[in-house]
């Protein structure tokens, strides 16, 4: 039985998450260290061929060490080696981040052992197997203290399975046959009971072998955004390559010639390295914070379609609301006093083991001060336990009888045991409905009369802080939408005190497929959560579709997400991670631009001051000399990809806002940030080192 404090306790920990936002993750230098060797290994020109800009950079490397080797001079090794550290501190970025999924992965693999089966023969007797040997279709047994050797639906039996290994979480959950709630992983442990698990997955396919695969950052595919931003920064690149190969004819028609050493450098400073270097790192950082909210999806493209989701689908039990009715209000018809309503209440729902019969029984002894439990005659009463049938339930005691159920069915019960049905009791069940509640009629039969004594309130309990959350969305152009099987009325109500955009009452399976269809018909991406085998084919259909880790196999396979928490909610947060990933490569796209502006306007004047003076006045940081200039551009540009590392894995701290808005802070922090900060760092650097022989 739910005590009401622990009640209590559930919504403080549901308002302390719906109050959480999208933050920095941690990020510690030693993790540069030890990357360091990975970013070495990623030196290999195949490994930067993927990465068109780099591989640029590389290339110039390349070149300028062998332009050092032959004509030996400080500047061209210092150019060479300051080249050589924008690649390696590229590769850095990206092995810190894959770092983060190896080390997961690594813990996963701790826990992945090869155990004994027992397998279910069709004569009903059983084998021992090793688990690597069980195929699709086996049936195996599991009990109390045995570890659950493969994937698979419970088909026999519930359970208490133990799946921290997965989750984190210490507390067990329940997993029975026959519901929404059958689904096992290989690796967790039963605790009680004994049940028999169907395999739905071969050896090295289970769901342990598929999260050590997606957190492997080394194994995470570009995604289309991606893709096309590099298709950019490839042509940027191409262009600024023209632009300075055209200054060489420029500056030898002036007398001036520049060497190859200072073009390449310049090339180096002027296209998108900053960006270029950082952009799988985001991308790979971005799929990291789902996993540090145990949140595995399949592929960097759902990430990014969470980031640019238009309608949320929430289910209303679970999500908007806690799940199970609750028992929050006893009302007395006129003539009945409350005591002997609370009595029969908590009679009639002795036998009842639902979760809201439950309620009821912890609701009278909360304010009525009952017992919680069956004492002295009642324990050897005769319980009548809820049906689908009678719709009720209750209990026959000392030639008295109590029943509670729905309206319908007790008034009908009322006219059999010689009684007449009460219209004020239709009238009290109206209003509860109407106010987004589920009406329960008491009704009391003795000495061959029967009456209806009241009316108890259930109430779906809306989780703290979900208008203030919806609100959020709203603001950022985001439509929610709940669904729910209840009536029109009670949805309305609890859209009503959610604070949702829109609803969908007495919905079914084909209703949600419509509802999805419509929405993309549209132009709009959808994201919805689910854990039933009813649930998948509108998970397939969604752009993001979240499936509960206790979900059954089927809807595991549809979505493109899995929770190992199981909790509907953290969809929003999903949400978030995804706009926080879109936003931060937007900011660090933007800073990269601005930045190769600024530096442009940096170095053109001091190298050409010499041939047009009129240039001076555009020397403002009054770098000493042409040398100075590219050197000073050059540990500007290697190290301005150090400082904004931890930025990339961390992410922009994310605020609910409209994209007018994020575009004007990206902009105002970012754009005019990249415009500064190089004038900054370059004036200071060449400070240092316009006191170098021959520079």
């Amino acid at each position: 039985m739910r005590s009401p404090t622990s009640i209590k306790d559930r919504q403080e920990r549901h308002a302390e998450r719906a109050g959480r936002t999208v933050t920095a993750g941690a990020f510690r230098p030693a993790q540069l260290l030890a990357a360091l060797p990975d970013a070495l290994r990623k030196l290999d020109p195949r490994t930067q061929l993927r990465n068109p800009v780099m591989f640029v950079v590389w290339v110039g490397s390349v070149l300028v060490t062998v332009l050092a080797a032959v004509e030996p001079s400080l500047f061209a090794w210092l150019i060479a080696v300051w080249l050589w550290f924008t690649v390696l501190f590229a590769n850095l970025a990206e092995a810190v981040a894959e770092g983060r999924g190896k080390a997961q992965a690594e813990t996963l693999r701790r826990m992945r052992k090869d155990t004994v089966a027992r397998r279910l023969r069709r004569d009903g007797s059983e084998e021992r197997v090793s688990g690597s040997e069980l195929a699709v279709g086996d049936r195996v047994v599991v009990e109390a203290g045995e570890l659950i050797p493969g994937d698979g639906d419970i088909v026999e039996g519930i359970a208490s399975v133990d799946e921290s290994a997965i989750t984190g979480e210490s507390a067990p959950v329940i997993r029975e046959s026959g519901g929404d709630r059958s689904s096992v992983t290989g690796g967790t442990t039963v605790l009680s009971d004994r049940i028999v698990v169907e395999i739905t997955t071969r050896p090295g396919e289970t769901f342990v072998d598929r999260m050590i695969a997606l957190v492997e950052g080394a194994r995470r595919q570009k995604t289309p955004n991606e893709i096309a931003l590099t298709i950019l920064l490839a042509t940027l690149t191409i262009i600024f390559l023209l632009a300075v190969v055209a200054l060489q004819p420029m500056a030898g028609y002036s007398g001036q010639q520049q060497s190859l050493v200072v073009l390449t450098a310049l090339l180096v400073c002027l296209i998108p390295t900053t960006i270029g270097a950082l952009l799988s790192a985001i991308g790979i950082a971005g799929m990291d914070r789902l996993v540090q909210r145990n949140v595995l999806a399949t592929s960097g493209r759902a990430v990014e379609a969470a980031g640019d989701v238009d309608t949320l689908l929430l289910d209303k039990t679970g999500t908007i609301t806690y799940g199970n009715r609750q028992a929050t209000e006893l009302i007395p018809l006129d003539g009945t006093d409350m005591a002997e309503l609370a009595a029969a209440a908590r009679l009639s729902s002795l036998a009842d083991t639902t979760p809201e019969g439950r309620s009821i029984v912890a609701l009278c002894a909360a304010r009525h001060d009952l017992p919680s439990e069956a004492t002295g005659s009642e324990a050897a009463a005769e319980f009548v336990p809820f049906s689908a049938q009678t719709r009720m339930s209750g209990i026959n005691l000392d030639g008295s009888e109590v029943r509670k159920g729905a309206g319908r069915s007790v008034a009908r019960w009322v006219t059999e045991h010689g009684g007449e049905a009460d219209p004020a009791v239709g009238a009290i069940a109206d209003r509860v409905a109407q106010q987004g509640g589920t009406p329960l009629v008491v009704a009391l039969a003795r000495a061959g009369h029967a009456s209806a004594l009241g009316v108890i309130r259930l109430s779906d309990v809306v989780k703290p802080g979900m208008r203030e959350r919806f609100a959020d969305l709203r603001a950022m152009g985001i439509r929610t939408v709940m669904i729910t099987g209840d009536n029109p009325l009670t949805a309305t109500a609890i859209a009503g005190e959610a604070g949702v955009d829109d609803f969908l009452a007495e919905a079914t399976p084909e209703d949600k497929m419509a509802l999805i269809r419509r929405e993309q018909e549209g132009g709009r991406l959808i994201a919805m959560t689910g854990d039933g085998t009813n649930d998948a084919p509108a998970l397939a259909q969604s752009d993001v579709g979240v499936t509960m880790n206790s979900g059954t196999a089927a809807a595991k396979e549809a979505g493109n997400m899995v929770d190992l928490d199981s909790d509907p909610t953290k969809l929003i947060e999903i949400v978030e991670i995804g706009k926080q990933l879109l936003i931060t490569r937007g900011a660090l796209t933007t800073f990269s631009v601005a930045n190769d502006v600024a530096k442009y306007f940096a170095i053109i004047p001091a190298m050409f001051a010499a041939i047009y003076p009129q240039l001076n006045a555009l020397n403002v940081m009054r770098l000493a000399t042409p040398e100075s200039a590219i050197l000073s551009a050059v540990v500007f540009n290697a190290l301005i990809i150090v400082a904004l590392i931890p930025l990339a894995l961390r992410g922009v701290r994310y605020r609910p806002s409209s994209a007018a808005a994020l575009l004007r802070r990206n902009l105002l922090i970012y754009g005019l940030g990249g415009i500064i900060v190089p004038f900054i760092g370059i004036a200071a650097i060449d400070q240092v080192v316009r006191h170098l022989p021959g520079i």
